[in-house]
């Protein structure tokens, strides 16, 4: 049965199911709403007003396939009323774990129609992480692929399934084949569209203030920390960086960032319905064929890890040839060396490309170099500080320093998430005047550019992918052989870093890289997560109260830091 206008409404004012403590309740915020930085818009109103004015325009092109507005909005009507049908009331989660699929459009969507929380995971995760965001974050349906790459999903689920009593129903994309106790995307037992009466009152209701994104980042403790954004943290961080780089309709995003993410979220999944452009999905990264979708879709504009734009530099180089339509590249997620964008400066004649800076708590803190500033600040710099108050502090006592000094960065802004799912981290996260803590080093130059000069947090950025040391180290802990294990950041050519193992063993114990390995596959952790290298020492280098001297390590293992 299809709910009606009422029910609709009915079910939009309920008490949201969410019971997390956020920051609206600060001055800042207020002083968000009261300056127009949080202009009250929701990705529905982005996507009603696209369906209906540019509906026959391509909204998403997925391979083979390509989908219009029109039937993007049809589609997610279509899942929204299955999500009523289901009872599923504001405030409950959504999870997906899906590569970058045409479906997750419709599954945001979807959601926001219904005023749920889309919870989006990284498609690398296995059991042990999975099973954590799931549990934590109450999630009621998810969506995942039946195998991609060498996993299989719905083997993993099942497994997890009896941890998991919030989950109602698991929703199989692109499966071959029916399993038993999981359903298929497309079959909505009982489903209907929402009318568009029904959809029409929904968008009235929405508020901008809730929570409509959980995304879990790793954290410096070891467990992944549940971020949360409202629709209003993410519009301003969309409406501001779309002013600064000049985003049109007539713009063709490539977005081979994962949706999982923060950036390939919001540029993949949430800026074509604010601007109307054609966004061109890749579900795996080839240099190669990233060449040949620019050239065929007339590419204009890309973001993506260090990685990805030294590679498509290589690949342009060795043909001989260049991609005049592509005019943006903003470059991020680990460090960037100056000479990968001077190479790409030279290759994409037509083509800025920049450093950029930002987390999944604080989107888009810098975005590139700002009209009638010297190109070279985006191979120097991290970029001009946009939408964003930024002040650096000093490690050892918090106070600000000056402009060049090197420092802490804390970052204050409307696009600054709510807080965390648990509030005691929230708590941490933030200074007595709003700032977020970034735990990155840096200073500032040229009056607004940023410039990251290392880490506070304990993190390594493996191609873009945040992991945790401790998490690794915790399990690493447990493995009869080791006495004492350190993990740190290890240079690697292509991905930047990678988790390097020291490692003191045991008395009369033996441990070899494949072991290690094979107990960290025991785990279901992450393979990404994985040491490359392990190092054997008699003791760990401490100080005299016996904390591990990291920085010691990593000079070790060839990381200058």
């Amino acid at each position: 049965m299809v709910p009606d206008s009422a029910q609709i409404a009915e079910l939009s004012v309920q008490t949201s199911r969410s019971s997390w403590q956020t920051r609206l309740e600060t001055d800042v915020a207020a002083g968000f709403i009261e300056s127009g930085q949080w202009r009250g818009v929701t990705l529905f109103h982005q996507a009603a007003y696209q369906a209906r004015n540019r509906g026959t325009a391509t909204a998403i092109v997925d391979g083979e396939m390509s989908r219009t507005f029109a039937e993007v909005m049809q589609e997610s009507q279509m899942l929204a009323g299955w999500f009523r049908q289901l009872g599923l009331v504001p405030g409950e989660v959504v999870s997906f774990q899906l590569p970058n699929w045409s479906e997750t459009i419709a599954i945001n969507l979807a959601a926001c129609i219904c005023g749920l929380v889309v919870n989006p995971i990284v498609p690398i995760y296995r059991d042990a992480e999975v099973e954590y965001i799931l549990v934590n974050s109450g999630a009621r349906i998810l969506f995942i692929p039946e195998t991609f790459r060498t996993t299989d999903y719905v083997k993993m689920v099942e497994n997890l399934r009896p941890s998991l009593p919030d989950l109602r129903a698991v929703v199989v994309v692109r499966g071959k084949e029916n399993r038993s106790g999981f359903l298929s995307y497309g079959d909505w037992p009982g489903g209907a569209p929402l009318p568009p009466a029904a959809t029409d009152i929904a968008e009235k209701l929405h508020d901008p203030n809730a929570v409509k994104l959980l995304l879990y980042t790793s954290g410096t403790t070891g467990r992944p920390k549940g971020v949360l954004h409202s629709h209003n943290t993410i519009q301003s961080e969309i409406d501001a960086v779309g002013k600064f780089w000049g985003i049109q309709s007539s713009d063709v995003i490539l977005m081979p960032s994962p949706v999982t993410h923060i950036t390939g979220y919001i540029y993949g999944i949430e800026m074509m319905s604010s601007f109307g452009c054609k966004t061109v999905f890749m579900d795996k990264w080839d240099a190669e064929h990233a060449a040949d979708l620019i050239l065929q879709h007339k590419v204009t504009f890309s973001i993506g890890a260090t990685p990805f734009l030294r590679e498509l530099v290589g690949v342009l180089e060795r043909r001989g040839e260049t991609r005049p339509s592509l005019r943006l590249f903003a470059c991020g997620g680990a460090p960037v060396a100056p000479d990968d964008i001077r190479r790409a400066q030279a290759v994409l004649p037509n083509c800025l490309a920049f450093r950029v800076y930002g987390s999944s708590e604080a989107p888009t803190v810098t975005a590139g170099v700002a009209p009638g500033d010297p190109v070279e600040l985006g191979a120097t710099t991290d970029g001009a500080i946009v939408n964003s108050d930024v002040k650096i502090v000093s490690s050892d006592t918090g106070e600000e320093v000056c402009d060049g000094a090197e420092g802490e960065i804390l970052v204050r802004g409307p696009e600054v998430m709510l807080g965390y799912t648990e509030w005691e981290d929230t708590k941490e996260a933030f200074d007595e005047d709003g700032f977020f803590r970034t735990g990155d080093i840096g200073f500032i130059s040229h009056a607004r550019y940023l410039t990251i000069s290392g880490r506070k947090k304990d993190l390594i950025i493996r191609g873009g992918e945040n992991i945790s040391a401790k998490e690794v180290e915790d399990i690493l802990h447990t493995h009869p052989a080791i006495a004492e294990v350190a993990v740190v950041a290890m240079p690697h050519e292509r991905m930047g870093e990678t988790p390097c193992a020291f490692v003191v063993l045991s008395k009369g114990g033996g441990l070899t890289i494949q072991e290690v390995h094979d107990f960290l596959e025991e785990s279901k952790l992450a393979k990404q997560k994985f040491p490359e290298k392990l190092i054997l020492l008699d003791s760990m280098p401490t100080t005299a109260s016996g904390k591990v001297l990291k920085h010691v390590l990593r000079a070790q293992c060839g990381a200058d830091f």
